[in-house]
């Protein structure tokens, strides 16, 4: 939690000020029982009706600097607060998008959703008490117990032995409770997640009728949380009839004891309703520092979740681009690559080898989890290689920057997402300066030109969140025309047209083809025909390559491409 602090450094003085302030309106409400007092024994004894008023104004005025005080102390710590947490939610962000894709594997979305929303809301909330409170409610404390002996020496020994025990009270219900409270997040966390993989995954819940199993799930764990809540909730709330006891039989105990301090002349009665005014300030500061306290600990432990997410350092190290000129006729080379996803202990992808020369397109091909996407996610680095080299135009990935790298390559993931906007503001993503030629020109390759001229307002038509508003075909094809607006060099196309007609799929593989820039192309498909026409097929077998070359010679040779063809064509089989 110390480490977030640097956040705060461009608020010192809002930082300083804030708590002065509020020490400067405790310091006059600490004045107001002196100035009570003085009404009881001197103004309204005698009947001058002018010194009752001259004290009341006095008052007045005395709750108006306070007053003045107090909105510009909260005023400086919510500038403080609020600046604190903006910064460090852009730091946190700036930090995920730095992480690579193991690291996000493994952190999970909804835990960092978590972080980014809940824990810097915890933290922000503590930043701003601790401004307003850390100085206040211990000051009065100390000086209305300063006050109370002043004013009557034997009085004030109530004062000494209440607030201890207050002390104590407050200590042991803080005890008990600070832990659970870092539970509650935990849950928190919980069901959050849950939250997340059924707002996500809506759809396949209704497709197989288990929404009563899922809401089932999320009550259970909602419930959890929720009891968790409120068993907490009821230690935490033992805390206001417990100091209440204890400041109520002080109170009692002051005016017994003032009482008869008052028959013997040795205190004034205007003085007993000070000290009885200072213990009523005590009981309210202790209540709030109490509160304080259980605030800043729930915000040290948000905290501390905020800063592991910072202590994560992504796997991938990015070293300045090294101007090394290669000459290459290969765009993407592998030389006997490996990949592990995260802390297995198993490869995922064992001695891959091959090479695309520039302008070839590149088919590959598998069964389900045979490691197809894993291949083309090394090339612009996703991940990074167990063992082995990922060349781009002879130089190893890892000595580009990322920016440089990526900049070569279009990526097309097997998901279509597109983001809340229009589509000219998603297809500019691609690149940013691209005209409305380029971009029309991208459409037409994507076979999405249809698209957008179905739409009334063209490329300034809205897209939903997600892009709910399209169908999986037409995302595909945007999200392609996305990647194309780029001009990259490099085009991976990850199983993206999975949703498209044979007729679109033909007709986009057709155009990309005949590209100007004439890219090199990586097609991820489950269908033959969607590669058989590649220069080059890649066939992958559980993790290793069972073959390559092209479509005839791996129909002779390659029982697994045999076996993935004939499925898909069965009347193409000749027979034995």
């Amino acid at each position: 939690m110390k480490k977030l602090l640097i956040y705060l450094k461009d608020y010192k003085i809002e930082s300083v000020l804030a708590p002065l302030f509020k020490m400067l309106e405790a310091l006059f409400e600490l004045f107001v029982p002196i100035v009570m007092a003085k009404v009881i024994d001197i103004g309204i004894p005698a009947g001058d009706r002018s010194y009752v008023i001259r004290m009341c104004l006095v008052m007045i005025l005395l709750g108006i600097i306070g007053l003045v005080c107090s909105i510009t102390a909260q005023y400086f710590s919510a500038k403080a607060a609020c600046g604190f947490a903006t910064k460090l939610r852009h730091s946190l962000f700036e930090h995920i998008q730095s992480l690579s894709f193991t690291e996000m594997d493994t952190v999970g979305t909804s835990t960092l959703i978590t972080r980014m929303t809940s824990d810097i809301n915890q933290v922000q909330n503590g930043v701003n008490m601790f401004l307003r409170l850390f100085m206040r409610s211990p000051f009065i404390v100390v000086g209305a117990m300063v006050a109370a002996f002043i004013i009557d020496v034997r009085s004030a020994i109530i004062f000494a032995v209440a607030i201890p025990l207050l002390s104590v009270i407050v200590f042991i219900i803080m005890y008990v409770s600070i832990p659970l409270y870092k539970k509650v997040q935990s849950r928190l966390d919980t069901v959050l997640g849950i939250t997340r993989e059924n707002l996500t995954g809506a759809r396949v819940i209704r497709a197989f009728h288990k929404e009563e199993g899922e809401t089932e799930r999320f009550e259970e764990a909602n419930g959890d949380l929720s009891s968790l809540q409120i068993f907490v909730g009821k230690i935490s709330a033992l805390m206001n009839p417990a100091t209440y006891a204890v400041v109520n039989l002080a109170i009692v105990a002051i005016i017994w004891v003032g009482g008869i301090r008052v028959n013997t002349g040795a205190i004034s009665q205007g003085e007993v309703v000070a000290l009885i005014n200072y213990m009523s300030q005590i009981l309210v500061e202790l209540i709030k520092l109490a509160n304080l306290i259980v605030l800043i600990n729930k915000a040290i432990a948000c905290g501390n979740r905020v800063q592991s997410v910072f202590e994560i350092s992504s796997s991938m190290s990015e070293s300045p681009d090294q101007s090394i000129d290669t000459e290459t006729d290969n765009a993407v080379e592998f030389k006997d690559v490996s990949l592990r996803y995260g802390s297995s202990e198993t490869d995922s992808l064992s001695e891959i080898t091959f090479s695309a020369k520039k302008g070839e397109t590149i088919g590959i091909i598998g069964g389900t989890g045979s490691g197809k996407s894993s291949i083309v996610n090394m090339i612009p680095r996703f991940y990074d290689a167990f063992s082995g080299e990922v060349l781009v135009d002879g130089k190893n990935v890892k000595d580009y920057s990322i920016k440089a790298l990526r900049g070569k390559i279009g990526v097309v993931p097997q998901k279509a997402v597109l983001f809340n906007g229009t589509i000219r503001e998603n297809l500019l993503w691609g690149n940013e300066n691209a005209s409305d030629e380029d971009i029309y020109e991208a459409l037409k390759i994507s076979q999405a030109i249809d698209v957008v001229e179905g739409r009334r307002k063209g490329l300034d038509s809205e897209v939903a969140q997600g892009g709910k508003n399209f169908s999986g075909g037409q995302r595909q094809r945007l999200t392609i025309a996305r990647a194309l607006v780029r001009k990259p060099e490099i085009l991976i196309l990850d199983d993206s047209a999975s949703a498209l007609d044979f007729a679109t799929d033909a007709a986009l593989r057709k155009a990309i083809r005949e590209m100007e820039n004439s890219p090199t192309v990586f097609i991820v498909s489950q269908r033959a025909s969607s590669i058989q026409y590649a220069d080059k097929i890649i066939v992958l077998d559980d993790g290793r390559i069972a073959g390559i070359g092209s479509h005839d010679s791996l129909l002779e040779s390659c029982g697994v491409y045999q076996e993935i063809y004939y499925s898909q064509f069965p009347k193409n089989r000749k027979e034995d």
